[in-house]
């Protein structure tokens, strides 16, 4: 394959404006770029979190969340480029069976809990909220030019994902869950 970026600077978006794969140019506070922007912020939390297993020797939940950097990338792509899709219902699917294969080891979650614990079971909470918001960007986009394709569940399903692997992350480390506890009352 060749070179993707032979130069990294182009000065084409001096002026507040960005290029789309379509050609379209569009300024840098559109709905579109709000949407990749945000799975790129997840991209980047994600691979912090990555990282912090790997060190961590969780070799099982990086085989898990290592591809969905991946898929994050074409769910930009296909922010990027509106015509094209790369993510398909079977990407979905995969995250549905983790996060019902993690829940069977835990069991039910009888109270909020907190994005505490260890460094890494709050980096899989920044990833959830990074997630989340990543998801409200892309539902923004969707309201003024809707999107085709399955990225919106899948963001969906990637941020119910990462709760889950909060929560096992916790486990593996052998770390109780930090229980919210409501204010007393006056």
């Amino acid at each position: 394959m060749g070179y993707r970026l032979s130069k990294i600077y182009t000065r084409t978006g001096d002026q507040g404006e960005t290029g789309l794969g379509d050609g379209r140019r569009v300024p840098k506070d559109h709905p579109r770029i709000e949407a990749i922007g945000e799975v790129d912020s997840l991209n980047s939390q994600l691979g912090l979190l990555l990282a912090g297993l790997s060190e961590a020797g969780l070799d099982e939940l990086s085989e898990v969340l290592g591809p969905c950097q991946h898929r994050l990338f074409d769910l930009g792509g296909e922010l990027a480029m509106p015509s094209y899709q790369a993510l398909n219902q079977a990407e979905v699917e995969r995250l549905e069976a983790a996060i019902d294969l993690w829940n069977e080891e835990l069991g039910p979650l009888k109270n909020f809990i907190l994005p505490s614990g260890s460094a890494l079971v709050a980096q899989a909470h920044v990833c959830r909220s990074q997630a989340r918001s990543a998801e409200r960007r892309c539902q923004q986009l969707n309201a003024l030019e809707p999107l085709a394709g399955v990225g919106l569940a899948y963001i969906n399903r990637l941020s119910d994902l990462l709760f889950v692997a909060a929560r096992i992350i916790g486990r593996r480390q052998g770390l109780a869950e930090v229980l919210w506890q409501a204010a007393t009352k006056p």
